[in-house]
């Protein structure tokens, strides 16, 4: 006689992505039963965020380091076209924001800031920040999640173990699938972190503290919809020549839907290792195409400094010129790049771009504000296209490669 499965057995017998999917609701449902129920268990979410950023700079450190320890001569890691995806996709996100702020023209009312936060001075003091990053304290950049710092030592690391023997080179590689393990077994609670994640936003904020900034929301929202329906896929299938939205959407669904509720790049690095490990790509490329994009790859950023700035100038009714929006969009370009992997982290560059158009700091820092009480949305949004577009271009990178050495085969 064949056994009946419980409800819960079901579940736990389905995809990952259906599992999250249930966390979702009853995390709605929770919220709206009990507010007080889903405040408490919320330390579920924040444990889970907790200990993906715990494993992600161990993860990245070993992989990185083992994967070029081993790295056999002659095998390339294709990193240059990636990077170069990285940067075309962040500064398509910014003139996109661009113009979709001149067809809809948003305007705030702005009141005092009371968040006590210090933006950037200007570009040259972003890219000294990321140059200081470069030279950081092994021990300083894996506990604070610096993962240029972390890639720097581990790519120095991994040169100089590439010349040592075998043996050390084997037990290199067990520590990075040790550590993989760990991470496996980490992403398997998503469903329970995600549910906590929930049950916590939706008790403590809802949606009534964004009604008065709908209009806001919809351009900003639209904008990254558009980058990642529109603009990527056409990025990718240039690069791959085959329908691209097979992968658009299996990155969105299973590294988008995790970073829009964790909210941090860094945190979804062993997500998004593990997505490429699903994907079959190649290993010595993603181990450092990911932790990588987590840092550079900031298309969501990009977008919002743009669409909040702008927003700045139609309230204080200054003429924007096309020049004008194209350097904006530079700036905000260069500028994501430098956003820190943690939420809220583009930001704190918003008054860096107000600069451009004569507006104070004062002004600029109210913008801030606006960008904190819509970040529940605004900062989820932008996390999810930021970290599935690391997978997306890696992957379009990948295939591309393959495609090239099929048809050199049949060339031949």
């Amino acid at each position: 006689m064949k056994q009946t499965q419980s409800p819960f057995a079901k579940i736990a017998n389905t995809s990952l992505v259906v599992q999250i999917l249930v966390g979702i609701i009853a995390g709605v449902a929770l919220a709206s039963v009990s507010p007080d129920s889903a405040k408490a268990i919320g330390f579920l979410g924040n444990l889970f965020v907790n200990a993906l950023k715990a494993v992600a700079p161990i993860l990245v450190f070993v992989l990185v380091a083992a994967s070029i320890a081993n790295q056999r001569k002659g095998q390339h890691t294709h990193l240059r076209p990636i990077i170069t995806l990285y940067l075309i996709g962040t500064f398509s996100a910014a003139i996109t924001a661009v113009a979709l702020n001149f067809m809809f023209p948003t305007e705030l009312t702005l009141t005092p800031s009371q968040t006590a936060v210090t933006p950037p001075e200007g570009i040259v003091e972003v890219i000294t920040t990321l140059l200081y990053s470069v030279v950081d304290n092994p021990i300083h950049a894996l506990m604070n999640g610096n993962f240029i710092g972390i890639l720097a030592w581990a790519i120095g690391l991994g040169i100089a173990l590439h010349h040592a023997s075998d043996t050390t080179k084997t037990v290199f590689g067990d520590v990075a699938e040790s550590v993989s393990f760990i991470v496996r077994n980490i992403i398997k609670l998503a469903p329970i972190g995600i549910f906590g994640l929930v049950a916590k936003t939706f008790a403590e904020t809802g949606f009534e503290a964004l009604l008065g900034y709908a209009h806001l929301l919809s351009v900003l929202l639209a904008s990254m919809a558009f980058i990642a329906l529109v603009v990527n896929p056409l990025i990718v299938y240039v690069k791959t020549r085959t329908n691209p939205y097979p992968l658009v959407f299996q990155c969105l669904r299973e590294s988008g839907v995790t970073a829009f509720f964790t909210r941090s790049s860094a945190a979804n690095i062993p997500v998004n290792m593990q997505l490429c490990s699903k994907l079959k790509l190649d290993k010595d490329t993603y181990s450092v195409s990911i932790p990588l994009g987590a840092t550079i790859n900031m298309a969501g950023a990009a977008i919002t400094i743009t669409v909040l700035t702008l927003a700045a100038v139609h309230t204080l009714g200054i003429e924007v010129d096309m020049a004008t929006a194209l350097l904006l969009s530079i700036v905000a370009a260069v500028s994501a790049c430098g956003a820190s992997g943690v939420a809220g982290g583009s930001l704190l560059l918003i008054p860096l771009a107000c600069n451009l158009f004569g507006i104070p700091n004062d002004i600029a820092m109210q913008v801030v504000a606006v960008g904190f009480i819509i970040g529940v949305v605004q900062d989820s949004a932008e996390t999810a296209l930021n970290s599935s577009t690391d997978v997306v271009f890696t992957a379009a990178a990948c295939r591309a490669v393959e495609r090239q050495a099929v048809q050199e085969r049949l060339a031949k």
